[in-house]
């Protein structure tokens, strides 16, 4: 008999109203809006900054992914269940599924097998509306950008060769990304080059997920940096009047929402800000939520630690003043087969000396966490494919460099499978070894903060620069945002810059061709490679194998 698709698992649960997920948290349920039955927002007045300090905050972060996927999610999902079986009063925060991914190749993002977070298919599909609210902020302030081109009288004078900001539409839609608007006669607007961006990529949902306040928030839409005039001087959103109207629309998707996992825990999903691009993790909102309610409190940060954990604590743990307790490293066996030199096609197959060359990738994940004064345990997250052998190899490996490796079995066995990491993950956090502290100052120089990422993280040799990124420099300069944080966009599946080089590369340098102002998110994004703003749907988009029947019952999602 073969094991049921994610799926087929999420439609079987039995779904306990949201009401009473409230009340495990101690939530009076009037105080919650409702989504139907099973998903809720949050008030914001339910953060507690007091309560904050005394809960236990752990990061889920993976080695370096590969095509076979690594399943921090569903880690996560796991760990949480695992705590709620011994007893922990706990929430998992985590982000929303994009539906360009759902409809593409990736899938959805609700966690696998028996952890996910439910009810699936409305957390992979619409939710509650928050991505189409971003999406709208996001394109009404393109329209404003286009309407002010076109009025004669009431104009900034925008030069139209320097707008940067883009539309943008939540889905795989390559013909979109560059694009030209206006044509038609005067009558439809200025002619120029623009183009659409996945929603994720917004900054509009970069600044979502790092406000503090609604106040945070209109502050934040309006220093976002549209351009320049003719004359040479900036142009920002606030200077179109734009941020007003902008948080209106936000003004129910800034509240978190509440679902539950598959054991009828709670959950808090919010924001999905792309993880190579923006900072790739859950709103601080919705973390300061779960810390507010929870005594434990897991959360995942997108793509590996080189990434994923790094923009979490030097862009969002910075900007809310978090403390991490604990972290925890997903390897899969297959992915260090993987970075030890085995074809992707390959990764199912038992191979010790592959996976011996490939533990340096997770070594060096362990190190840098340390760097962040954080003790992280490993979960090896299991697969049928694992050998005890290749197991034993990563447990070893791991207590040499002072870190616990733990088995985690929370896709075939839920909570069930995921108690002893849980039990790990407690004597990290409750242990009191973490003392936290942040890789760089922020008012260092924007070269040098660069040069402390590629160096101490990637173990880069140095950072290169492009004609254009020097020029970038200059404007950074000059729009006084020298302090700003660095949120680094590169290829996910290396250290480097290449995503050939796989395990724990050296002898490289990081090139970086262009720098991005995100001045409403507060930092500024150093491309290094080419990155895709709009994904493509594959040659067999998972769309063709999706329907819905007479009764309204989904197939096909995953």
């Amino acid at each position: 008999m073969s094991f049921p698709s994610d799926l087929e698992i999420a439609q079987k649960a039995q779904l306990q109203p949201i009401s009473n997920i409230a009340k495990k948290l101690g939530i009076d349920p009037e105080v919650i809006e409702p989504y139907g039955r099973t998903k809720a927002k949050l008030p914001l007045d339910l953060i507690d900054e007091a309560r904050i300090a005394k809960s236990k905050l752990i990061l889920v972060t993976a080695v370096s992914p590969t095509p076979a996927g690594e399943g921090k999610t569903t880690t996560s999902i796991g760990l949480h269940e695992g705590l709620s079986k011994l007893g922990k009063k706990g929430v998992v925060v985590l982000r929303e599924p994009s539906l360009g991914p759902v409809f593409g190749m990736k899938g959805g993002a609700a966690g696998g097998g028996y952890a996910q977070v439910v009810p699936m298919e409305d957390i992979n599909l619409h939710f509650t509306g928050d991505f189409s609210a971003i999406e709208k902020a996001n394109n009404l302030l393109a329209a404003l950008i286009d309407n002010n081109l076109q009025n004669r009288k009431h104009t900034l004078n925008i030069d139209p060769r320097t707008i940067s900001w883009k539309r943008v539409m939540d889905m795989n839609d390559r013909a979109l990304r560059s694009i030209t608007i206006g044509l038609g006669g005067t009558g439809n607007g200025v002619p120029r080059q623009d183009g659409f961006n996945i929603t994720p990529a917004s900054e509009v949902m970069a600044i979502l997920c790092l406000a503090t306040s609604f106040d945070d928030l209109k502050t934040r839409l309006g220093n976002i940096y549209v351009g320049q005039r003719w004359d040479r001087t900036p142009v920002y959103a606030r200077d179109l009047k734009a941020e007003g109207a902008m948080a209106i629309l936000l003004k129910d998707a800034i509240k978190p929402n509440l679902v539950q996992t598959l054991e009828g825990n709670p959950a808090i999903l919010h924001g999905g800000p792309f993880a190579n691009i923006a900072q790739g993790v859950n709103s601080v909102l919705a973390t300061k939520m779960g810390l507010s309610l929870g005594d434990y409190v897991v959360t995942e940060a997108g793509f590996g630690a080189d990434l994923g954990a790094e923009k979490f604590f030097d862009i969002k743990c910075r900007a809310a003043g978090l403390m991490p307790s604990a972290a925890v490293i997903v390897a899969t066996v297959r992915a260090l087969r993987y970075h030890g030199g085995v074809d992707v096609k390959e990764v199912n197959t038992a191979a010790p000396d592959k996976l011996k060359v490939g533990l340096a990738n997770l070594g060096q994940h362990i190190e840098n966490i340390a760097k962040f004064g954080v003790q992280a345990v490993v979960a090896i997250n299991h697969f049928p494919t694992d050998t005890q052998e290749e197991i034993d190899m990563i447990k070893a490996y791991c207590k040499e460099r002072g870190a616990e490796a733990v088995l985690a079995q929370g896709f075939a066995k839920g909570g069930d499978g995921m108690t002893e990491l849980a039990e790990a993950v407690m004597r990290v956090a409750e242990g009191g070894a973490s003392k936290f502290k942040l890789l760089y100052d922020t008012a260092a120089p924007i070269k040098e903060k660069l040069a402390t990422i590629a160096k101490e993280i990637y173990r880069a040799d140095g950072v290169d620069y492009s004609a254009d990124a020097e020029l970038a420099l200059k404007r950074i300069t000059k729009l006084g945002m020298d302090n700003a944080m660095i949120c680094m966009a590169k290829t996910q599946y290396s250290f480097s810059d290449d995503k050939a080089l796989r395990a724990a590369p050296t002898g490289f340098r990081i090139t970086v061709r262009d720098i991005e102002i995100a001045a409403g998110a507060g930092f500024v994004v150093p491309i290094c490679g080419e990155i895709m703003r709009m994904p493509g749907l594959p040659e067999v988009p998972a769309s063709e194998g999706m329907d819905i029947d007479a009764n309204g019952v989904i197939s096909g999602l995953s």
